[in-house]
Formats: structure tokens, sequence, C-alpha cells
């Protein structure tokens, strides 16, 4: 069976509630050559960046990907209370500001000043503080796992694309090899023409023509690059049924590209150098396509 292809790009979003907490988590992710994961949380929950960690890790194997949690606690009047040391040392700043003309301070703009209402962390409140940070663990992982579907729904849009390219590069390697069939003669013909021209009464020529130009036909000889490209495509079918496998794929463009520089390099003729063009712009569109795949 076919495993799913993953791509790199993808969002994925979870919403909880525990206790009087209430949040939101989103997971992003785009290209990456390894895996690396960012994490912005709400302070006073230490453990939930290494346990997003571990959940993205256990996922995906490429990408840099951006775990944000957004949370916030519901007030209420009860867990409310005045700091009385506070107050006072700001009622007392007030006095002496209003003996000196200014207006009197009122307790409404009193209580607004920073620090004098608290939300008070209760000593015993761990238990539930442990239990928040759990369920917010699990909202993070759900939103991975929303990530990492649409990571494989960009996968499935990109294996067609993928596998078009490598079918167009087939294509071109089948008329390259009917091209190149004829090579060693036109190179041959060519050397011959040539050496008539500069040497046209030297003894023996046909003979060394021969054989100068059969030499230079074995140098231009591209069958092995060829070759090579046709292990090359096989290789690449056989990782798109293997993933993750984008950075093999990504190697694998690079010996690609080698093999048609070096035929370009070779060609003795036109076509044969018109179809290694074509090969490079071919390959260079499929390595842009396989940046994309996890």
């Amino acid at each position: 069976m076919t495993q799913p292809l993953s791509g790199m790009t993808g969002f994925g979003r979870a919403d909880g509630a525990a206790g009087d907490w209430s949040w939101s988590v989103e997971a992003r992710s785009v290209n990456g050559r390894g895996l690396e994961v960012r994490f912005r949380g709400p302070p006073g929950f230490d453990d939930l960046e290494r346990r997003a960690k571990a959940a993205a890790q256990a996922r995906l194997s490429r990408g840099q990907v951006t775990v944000g949690v957004q949370a916030k606690r519901a007030e209420s009047a009860a867990a409310i209370r005045v700091n009385e040391a506070v107050l006072a040392r700001y009622a007392d700043l007030a006095r002496r500001l209003a003996g000196e003309g200014a207006a009197p301070a009122t307790a409404d703009g009193l209580l607004a000043l920073r620090g004098v209402l608290e939300t008070p962390e209760d000593a015993d409140d761990a238990e539930a503080r442990a239990a928040v940070e759990a369920a917010m663990a699990a909202s993070i992982e759900a939103a991975l796992d929303a990530l990492s579907e649409s990571r494989r729904r960009e996968g499935a849009q990109l294996r067609p694309v993928i596998e078009a390219f490598v079918a167009q590069i087939e294509g071109l390697v089948v008329r390259a090899e009917g091209e190149a069939a004829a090579q060693v003669e036109v190179i041959r013909e060519r050397f011959a023409r040539r050496m008539a021209e500069l040497a046209p009464d030297v003894p023996g020529l046909d003979e060394r023509v021969f054989l100068e130009g059969s030499v230079l036909g074995i140098k231009a000889d591209v069958r092995e690059e060829l070759d090579r490209l046709t292990a090359h495509l096989a290789s690449a079918r056989a990782l798109l049924q293997q993933p993750p496998a984008g950075r093999k794929l990504d190697f694998l463009m690079q010996e690609f590209m080698r093999e048609a520089n070096t035929l370009c390099s070779k060609s003795a003729t036109t076509a044969l150098t018109g179809i290694g063009l074509d090969l490079k712009a071919v390959i260079e569109q499929l390595r842009e396509q396989v940046q994309n795949v996890e």
C-alpha cells in the first residue's frame, strides 16, 4: 500500500478549557532542511514547551514549526484581593500631593493603580494547575495532529505534480537515447571532414581519421549518463512510496542535474543539446516541488 506523502506547509488549531482557564493553540509549519520547533506559551506553565517539542518530534521529521498557546483565566471577585501595604503607600503619597495643591485621590482611582488589586495564586493550587497544564498539552497534541493532516493534504497534491515531472524526464531520456545512438558517427564524420580540409594529401589519413574519430566518439558517449538518469528515475519513484523521503529526494535532484550537465557538455548535436537543456529545465522544476516534501 502506498504511504501518504506529506508536505511541510500546514496549519492546525485546537481550543480547550479547564477550571477557570481557557485557551487556544495554533500550530504552523513551513519548509525547513531539518525539524525546528519554536514555542510561545503563557507564563507559569513551564513544562508546556518541553511537551510541545516532544509532541512535534513524534509526528514530524522536517520543517520550521511554530506552536503558540494563548490562555486566559476568568476573573472573579472571590479571586481578587487588595494589597493593603501597596494601597497604604499610594494613599500616603496622594495625601502629600493633595497638601501641595493636587486634586484629592478617589477610591476607584487608587484601586486602579498597579499592584493594588491582586489575583493570588493559592499555595494549595499546584494540583489544579498541573491538571490545567496537562489539558493544555492535550490541546497542543490535537493542534499538531491537525497540522500533520494539513501537511498530508499538501503531500497528496504534490505527489501527482512530482510524478508528472518524473514522467517528463523519462520521456526526455528516451529521446536522448535515440539521438545519442548517432552521435559517434556524427563526430567521426565531422573529424574526417576537418582533417581532409587541413591535410588532404597525408598518407594513411583515412585510417588515422577513423581511429581518432572513434576516440573522440567514445569520449562523447553519453550512454553512461543516460543509464544513470534511468536509475535515478527508478530511485525517485521508489522514494515517493517510502515517505518521509524529502532529504533523499533533495540529494537525488543534485544527481539528476549533474548527469544532465554532463550530457550537455558531451553533446555533439544540436538536437541532443536541446534535449539536455529541456532536461535541466524540468529537473529544476522538479527540484522546486521536492523542496516542499517532508
